[in-house]
């Protein structure tokens, strides 16, 4: 199974709320990008990624799990781009930031590193196992 980064701003849409959506989750729709849109496209229902919550905080706050995949965006006046449904696993016991994550050396090749601005993106095994155990579930 593949692991995803989703990254929101607080502001629009917080970790909060999307713990507040429940077991019926809700839709990550908005995604603009083309290559996030493969990202999305590439999705399977039992997927876990990471909630990150960017601009304000920049840390990844909780766990995810994809519950619908890839379906049209109704958002999207151009009939082009599409969304998955989410729902919250769990909080992080401990917040893991931008700044510790750029300074793990084992993150140094993470898209959150090396393409901050792609909304949606790709976690490798090792990536997510490293971000776990920082956020304190090793």
């Amino acid at each position: 199974m593949a692991h995803w980064l989703f990254k929101s701003e607080p502001a629009t849409w917080s970790w909060d709320q999307q713990v507040a959506a429940g077991a019926v989750g809700t839709h990550w729709n908005g995604v603009r990008n083309h290559l996030a849109k493969k990202h999305l496209m590439a999705m399977q229902v039992g997927e876990h990624g990471f909630f990150y919550h960017s601009n304000e905080g920049k840390a990844v706050v909780g766990l995810v799990e994809v519950i619908r995949p890839y379906y049209p965006d109704d958002t999207d006046a151009t009939g082009r781009f599409g969304m998955v449904d989410l729902r919250a696993i769990r909080p992080l016991p401990r917040p893991v930031g931008l700044d510790a994550i750029k300074a793990a050396p084992g993150l140094a090749d993470m898209v959150l590193v090396t393409n901050s601005r792609l909304s949606v993106q790709p976690v490798s095994a090792a990536e997510w196992a490293l971000v776990l155990a920082m956020g304190g579930l090793d």
